[in-house]
């Protein structure tokens, strides 16, 4: 009995032991299957979204991608700017453990240089992890096919297809399309698709004016990738909005034959009188705009800039001269205005002006005698408009000539270009020096403090001729929509006086057709009309009593001190359509260098524009073939 007792003891307490180790087991199952449960439940409804993202993150990768640039066509359709296939490789830092490792890699493949690597680790600082940073631009087909072939072995490494701009005119349309350039840093900071791979951003001329035309929308690419981030296809796209063509007034065929006509340190300025569109702009010497857009070398932007003949500048904009005698016309109409003088008042020109004690000399040493306006016109004697400075006085000149588009903003569209320089009494007094008798004297013919662009003297001429304050400009159409201002009565009159335009008109006639004027050899074959306009030469350095006394000769000094040539023109004379201005430095004269160009110049434009040939120029030529 007592052996049966100890034995049930004996079970109940194993029955007891298993049965908490079963509940403890149980109990464990049950803590892990509910810990398990909980964990499950958070990442599927409290986590969900973000595991989603995050698998969709592995299996997706979004790219953006530039738009394609507009492009800029000539008058006639003609491209000056437009795109071509490039193939860049990039980096997108956030898809590579290791930056350098990948490169070295990709180095192997296509070699790159320090500063290439030095360039790519500086954009790598400033960018997000997200942006590509592009590694090297306009692989060849080769290069570009041993990169994708390797792409296992090249993690974050992508093949982009781009585009780089290519300007088909290169030097001979620089100035006036500009070109393009990688952003800056500060470009970047402002908007961080700037910093997009193919990015480019108009830097001058036409392309910095209408960068944002130009410039398109940017667009964005989904990828389905694999482990190794090789894609596999193409899930969404989203396109960017391409850039909108610009076409402009400049004829491309006009603009080179003038380039080919122009030496170093000459400039010409072409404009259609009656709306104001620039039809050529032509200055020597010039750039590749091309350079820019791959990125130009330190040792080639130095070059460039440290140049004594200064090819990034456009001198037709931003050149700054004085104008001499092709100023007068502005001091006769002050004079007129003011009331100063009459049309048909003489002065008596004995070949010089005492004043003060100081002698002004006309450029006929021997005088003209007694002038009216449009003889002082014909002759440009300097003693006739030294007079009619003094009687009328230095303001009025100065808001006739800001009237006629000079010292003032223009509006053209090209960035940066100079107003120049029309002096006033309150100017010269801002600088702290009084203003006299002799400086208006000296400004009388146009020398002095003035400081004019070639494109204000074509403008001026422009005015002169229509009695309308034209303003030039260069933008015909954006996006196929006409832009204003290409019909003559856009443009509001001046307010001038006919009669008074009228003398200016006469006396410039007589200066090209008259007896005696000074640029005979500027007039135009008769099938094209007769030309009108003014002659100036400009003294860079005072020539003193004693050279006067001793003949002196402009030809036969240094260069650089020989006078600047001028000469401003419109034709035809009854029926303005196209104004000129040539400014030639050290041409000494503007009657023997000056006007035979302009002369050339609207030959040339007449020829290439013959479209637009005036009713009376054809009238002209059929009566000579008859």
């Amino acid at each position: 009995m007592i052996l049966e007792k100890n034995l049930r003891r004996a079970e109940d307490r194993q029955r007891r032991v298993f049965t908490r180790r079963a509940l403890g087991l149980g109990l464990g199952q049950l803590g892990l299957l509910g810990f398990l449960g909980s964990r499950l439940w958070r990442i599927q409804a409290e986590e969900g979204e973000k595991y989603r993202t995050l698998a969709e993150d592995n299996r997706m990768s979004a790219r953006y991608t530039a738009p394609a640039r507009g492009r800029i066509l000539d008058r006639n359709g003609r491209v000056l700017a437009e795109n071509r296939l490039n193939w860049r490789a990039v980096l997108v830092t956030e898809q590579t453990n290791d930056v350098r490792q990948t490169l070295e890699a990709f180095s192997r493949i296509v070699p790159l240089q320090e500063h290439e690597l030095a360039r790519i680790e500086r954009d790598i600082r400033r960018r997000r992890r997200f942006v590509p940073v592009t590694v090297r631009e306009f692989l060849s087909w080769e290069e570009m096919a041993k990169v994708e072939v390797n792409a296992p072995d090249l993690p974050g490494i992508l093949i982009d297809v781009g585009s780089t701009r290519q300007y088909p005119e290169r030097e001979d349309m620089a100035h006036i399309v500009g070109y393009v350039a990688p952003p800056a840093e500060r470009d970047i900071e402002g908007d961080p698709l700037f910093g997009l791979p193919g990015i480019r951003l108009g830097r001058a001329g036409v392309e910095r004016f209408h960068d944002p035309v130009l410039r398109g929308r940017v667009g964005a690419v989904e990828l389905e990738v694999n482990a190794v981030g090789r894609v596999i296809r193409e899930l969404n796209r989203r396109d960017g909005v391409p850039g909108q063509d610009v076409q402009i007034s400049v004829e491309a065929g006009l603009q080179r034959a003038l380039r080919a006509r122009v030496t170093e340190g000459t400039t010409v300025v072409v404009m259609d009188c009656r709306n104001g569109e620039v039809l050529a702009m032509a200055s020597q010497p010039s750039f590749d705009p091309e350079v820019f857009a791959a990125g130009i070398s330190t040792q080639q932007w130095r070059d460039w800039t440290t140049s004594r003949s200064t090819p990034l500048i456009n001198k037709a904009t931003n050149g700054l001269y004085a104008p001499g005698s092709t100023f007068k016309m502005m001091v006769a109409l002050a004079a007129l205005e003011a009331k100063s003088i009459g049309p048909l008042d003489r002065v008596f020109c004995p070949g010089h002006l005492d004043f003060g004690g100081n002698r002004f000399h006309c450029h006929q040493r021997r005088g003209h005698g007694g002038v009216d306006m449009r003889t002082a016109l014909k002759v440009s004697c300097d003693v006739y408009f030294y007079e009619l400075a003094r009687r009328t006085g230095i303001d009025q000149i100065a808001a006739m000539a800001n009237r006629f588009g000079m010292g003032v903003d223009l509006g053209i569209e090209i960035p940066g270009t100079r107003r120049g320089l029309v002096p006033t009494r309150a100017w010269r007094q801002s600088k702290g020096k009084p203003w006299s008798i002799g400086d208006t004297i000296v400004h009388g013919i146009g020398q002095g403090f003035y400081q004019l662009t070639p494109l204000s003297l074509a403008t001026m001429t422009a005015r002169l001729a229509t009695g309308r304050a034209v303003e030039p400009h260069l933008t015909r159409s954006v996006g196929g929509r006409a832009v204003a201002g290409s019909r003559p009565e856009d443009w509001p009159s001046l307010g001038i006086p006919e009669r008074d335009l009228k003398i200016m008109r006469e006396g410039m006639w007589a200066v090209v057709n008259g007896a005696g004027g000074t640029a005979a050899g500027a007039r135009l074959p008769g099938k094209y009309g007769t030309l009108a306009g003014k002659t100036g030469s400009v003294q860079v350095r005072r020539v003193t009593r004693q050279q006067r006394e001793n003949g002196f000769n402009a030809e036969r000094v240094r260069r650089e001190w020989r006078p600047n040539a001028l000469f401003v023109a419109y034709a035809p004379y009854d029926n303005p359509q196209y104004a000129v201005s040539v400014v030639v430095e050290h041409g000494v004269s503007g009657a023997r260098t000056a006007a035979p160009l302009a002369r050339e110049v609207l030959i040339e434009t007449f020829e290439r524009l013959r479209g637009t040939a005036p009713p009376d120029a054809q009238r002209v030529a059929e009566a000579e073939r008859r």
